[in-house]
C-alpha cells in the first residue's frame, strides 16, 4: 500500500492580548447643575481633608489617630483600643449608607465623594488649565516633542506631584502629629513608617489620579462589580430615553425633526466627549458609569441650542422611562419598601451608637487576680493580692476612691485614692483582706468599685474572686 506524504502546513502566529489597551480618554470640560455640584463636594472633601488635620482642640490635635500611643482623638473624645467596638459600629453603618443611597440613587457615592474622582477631577482640571480645552490636548498629545509640549508637560506634573505631596503629608498627619511632622519633615527627620506611607500615599495620589483615572473605577474597584446585585428598576441612574431619542441623526435646528422620521437626539456625541470613563450612555446601563451627570448637562445644553425639551439624558429609573411615570410617582417607587427597611435599620443603629456615645463612662478598670497564693495574717485574716489597671478617658486629671464588697468585712489595706493623669492609664497593687471565718473555703465572689471623686456618676463596678484557703 503505497504512503502518501504528509506536507506540513505553516500556522499563522497569532498574537493574543488578554487585556484591551487603554486609549486615553479626554473628558471635555463641561459646566451644568450636576457639576457645580461635584464641585461643591470636591470643596468641601478636601477643605475637610486638608482642615480638620491642623485644628486644635484642648492644646492637642483635634482629630488624631496616635497608633503608638493606641489612642484615638475625635475633637472632644478619646477612643482606646478597649472601643474597637465603635468602629465596627461605624464599618456597619457605612455599609449600610452604600447600600440605601446605592437602592435610592445608584453610584451617587462614587461620582461625588469617592477619592478617586475628586483627585481625578483636580488633577484634570489642573491639566485644562495648562494644557487647554479638549482639543488641544489631544492635538498636543499627537504632536512631537517640542520645547512647548515639554514646558506644559513638566508643568502640569510638577503641580500634579505638589498636590499628591501634600495629600501625602496630611494624610499622614492624622496618625502622627502635624505640627511635629511638619517641624520632623522641614528638618529632613522623618521616622522610617512617616517616610514609607507620606511618600506611599503620595505616589498612589499621583498615579491613580493623573495616570489611571478611570481604569481605577472599572477595573480595580470592587464595587463597579457588585453594584448590580442593588440595584432594581426603581433605582434612580443616568439614563438615555431611547423611545424619545431614535432613531438619532444630524439634523440643522430649523428641520422638524418629528417630521422627518427622527428623534430628538441629533447624535452630536457631546454625551460621550464630556464622560470621564469614555462610555456611550445611549447604549444603556453600564458598569463602567459612575454616575457624575455630566452627560446630562452636556445632552441639556444640546437640547437648549437646538430648542428641545432637557432630559433625553436624565436621572431616572426603568420603571419610570417604561411606564412614562411622572415625577412624583417615580418617586413614590423610589422610596420605597426597600429603601424604607434600609432606612430605618441605618437610623436605628446610628441612633444607639449616639446615646451610647452620649452616655459613655470616661473610666475602665480591669482586674487581674495576682496568681500568688492567698496571705493568713497572725490574726487568722485572709489576704488576696489583685493588679487594677484603672485608664481616665478625659482630658484632665482625675482623682478615684477604690473600694471592695462582697464579703463581710472585706476592706483594701493598701491605698484606696489613686491620682491619674489626663488620657492615661495606670496599674497597680491592691491587697484585700478579710476577717477569718467571714467566707467559705474556695472561690468567693467580690466586687471592686471605682468612683470619681469629682462625679459621683462616673463609676465602674468590676467582678472578681476571692480565695479563701483550706
Amino acid at each position: 500500500m503505497k504512503k502518501i506524504p504528509i506536507i506540513p502546513v505553516p500556522i499563522e502566529e497569532a498574537e493574543l492580548a488578554l487585556f484591551e489597551e487603554r486609549k486615553k480618554i479626554y473628558p471635555r470640560t463641561q459646566k451644568g447643575w450636576f457639576q457645580t455640584w461635584r464641585w461643591v463636594l470636591v470643596f468641601f472633601t478636601q477643605f475637610l481633608f486638608y482642615g480638620t488635620a491642623w485644628l486644635n482642640w484642648n492644646d492637642r490635635q483635634a482629630v488624631l489617630f496616635d497608633l503608638v500611643n493606641r489612642k484615638f482623638y475625635i475633637f472632644g473624645m478619646i477612643l482606646w483600643p478597649q472601643d474597637f467596638i465603635y468602629l465596627a459600629v461605624l464599618l456597619v453603618i457605612s455599609a449600610l449608607s452604600l447600600f440605601l443611597f446605592t437602592a435610592i440613587a445608584g453610584r451617587l457615592f462614587c461620582g461625588y465623594a469617592c477619592p478617586q474622582t475628586v483627585y481625578t477631577e483636580i488633577f484634570m482640571w489642573v491639566e485644562a488649565k495648562i494644557e487647554g480645552d479638549r482639543s488641544a490636548r489631544i492635538r498636543l498629545d499627537q504632536s512631537p516633542m517640542s520645547f512647548t509640549k515639554f514646558r506644559l508637560k513638566t508643568t502640569k506634573h510638577l503641580i500634579w506631584l505638589a498636590i499628591a505631596l501634600w495629600t501625602g503629608f496630611t494624610f499622614v498627619g492624622y496618625f502622627t502629629p502635624i505640627h511635629t511632622l511638619a517641624t520632623e519633615l522641614s528638618g529632613f527627620s522623618l521616622g522610617p513608617w512617616e517616610t514609607f506611607w507620606f511618600l506611599f500615599y503620595a505616589f498612589a495620589t499621583y498615579g491613580n489620579a493623573g495616570f489611571m483615572r478611570e481604569q481605577v473605577c472599572k477595573y480595580m474597584c470592587p464595587y463597579a462589580r457588585f453594584q448590580s446585585a442593588m440595584f432594581d428598576k426603581d433605582t434612580l441612574i443616568v439614563t438615555y430615553d431611547t423611545e424619545r431619542g431614535e432613531p438619532r441623526g444630524p439634523r440643522t435646528k430649523k428641520i422638524d425633526y418629528k417630521a422627518e422620521g427622527l428623534g430628538a437626539c441629533i447624535d452630536c456625541g457631546i454625551c460621550v466627549q464630556v464622560c470621564p470613563t469614555g462610555i456611550d450612555i445611549r447604549n444603556g446601563l453600564q458598569y463602567e458609569c459612575i454616575a457624575c451627570g455630566a452627560c446630562i448637562d452636556g445632552c441639556d445644553q444640546v437640547m437648549d441650542k437646538m430648542g428641545y425639551e432637557r432630559g433625553l439624558v436624565r436621572y431616572t429609573t426603568e420603571h419610570a422611562l417604561a411606564q412614562k411615570m411622572s415625577k412624583d410617582a417615580m418617586w413614590k417607587h423610589v422610596f420605597r419598601l426597600r429603601t424604607l427597611i434600609y432606612g430605618s435599620i441605618l437610623g436605628m443603629i446610628i441612633l444607639a451608637a449616639a446615646i451610647s456615645l452620649a452616655y459613655r463612662i470616661p473610666l475602665k478598670v480591669d482586674v487581674i487576680r495576682d496568681r500568688a497564693m492567698p496571705k493568713i495574717t497572725e490574726v487568722g485574716a485572709i489576704e488576696n493580692v489583685y493588679r487594677l489597671q484603672i485608664m481616665n478617658t478625659q482630658e484632665t486629671e482625675r482623682k478615684y476612691q477604690i473600694s471592695v464588697k462582697g464579703i463581710p468585712g472585706a476592706e483594701i489595706v493598701n491605698e484606696t485614692q489613686i491620682s491619674i493623669n489626663a488620657a492615661t492609664s495606670r496599674a497597680f497593687p491592691v491587697r484585700v483582706r478579710i476577717p477569718a471565718g467571714s467566707a467559705p473555703i474556695g472561690s468567693n465572689r467580690i466586687k471592686f468599685s471605682v468612683i470619681d471623686d469629682q462625679n459621683s456618676k462616673v463609676t465602674v463596678t468590676e467582678k472578681a474572686v476571692f480565695i479563701v484557703p483550706k
